[in-house]
């Protein structure tokens, strides 16, 4: 199973979130590419990056630090935050993302995100499939819907999508475990490569996950409050 530390940016600064709440900013580090050195110094090949500003806006915002990272490391960033467009697509890989994950765009406009699909490849896009007591959430979390998560994926599922990158966000920065029901779910249900994100808080979490099935885990905070020791947890990976 792949490890993917997050790195997740406003005002060109890594921060973390608490259920995906603004107001409950931390800030770990003022220059994203120390923590993304950090990261591969220790093993790690993955990398989720998610723009908190461009989540909310409708363009993507901080392409600068993707680029800083992508040029001074080499991770493979997958990244996310304020796809809304074409031209927000060709910003995220002309500034070196290997892949992206659309989430809101998923949701709010299916046919530019199959349209994207089809012209970059299951290889290239992800799924961001983001719930709230499994209801599809969008605009950076700020916006809930009434589809069901599930639903969601297996009809993406049926139009080609590879990866999903799914968070409880009841769980996201809580550091009380992830949604191992909702995964296994999700596991059973779909033949997706599933990415699994929120409240991942001890490596017998990661453990646990890879047990369910699921293709990655995307770590956050367990790393940043160190409830997780990430060069352990690589040797163990």
């Amino acid at each position: 199973m792949r490890i993917i530390p997050a790195i997740d940016i406003i005002g060109g600064k890594c921060v973390r979130l608490t259920k995906g709440d603004y107001s409950t900013q931390k800030t770990y580090n003022e220059n994203p590419l120390e923590v993304a050195k950090f990261f591969e110094d220790n093993g790690v090949q993955y990398l989720h990056l998610v723009d908190l500003d461009g989540a909310k806006s409708n363009q993507i915002i901080n392409h600068k630090t993707l680029y800083e990272i992508a040029t001074k490391t080499n991770l493979k960033i997958d990244f996310g935050g304020g796809l809304k467009q074409n031209k927000d697509l060709e910003i995220a890989f002309e500034n070196g993302a290997n892949q992206i994950t659309g989430g809101s765009i998923a949701y709010k406009n299916q046919a530019l995100f199959l349209e994207w699909l089809q012209r970059f490849g299951s290889e290239k896009i992800i799924l961001g499939a983001d719930a709230l007591n499994r209801k599809i959430a969008t605009q950076g979390w700020l916006e809930t819907s009434e589809r069901d998560v599930i639903d969601f994926i297996l009809e993406y599922e049926k139009n080609g999508i590879e990866y999903v990158i799914s968070t409880d966000i009841e769980k996201d920065g809580m550091l009380s475990g992830p949604s191992f029901e909702l995964y296994d779910e999700i596991t059973k249900s779909s033949k997706v490569k599933l990415i699994a994100s929120g409240g991942i808080t001890t490596i017998d979490d990661v453990l646990k996950l890879k047990e369910l099935g699921c293709e990655g885990a995307i770590i956050g905070k367990a790393i940043y409050e160190n409830t997780i020791n990430l060069k352990e947890l690589m040797k163990l990976c």
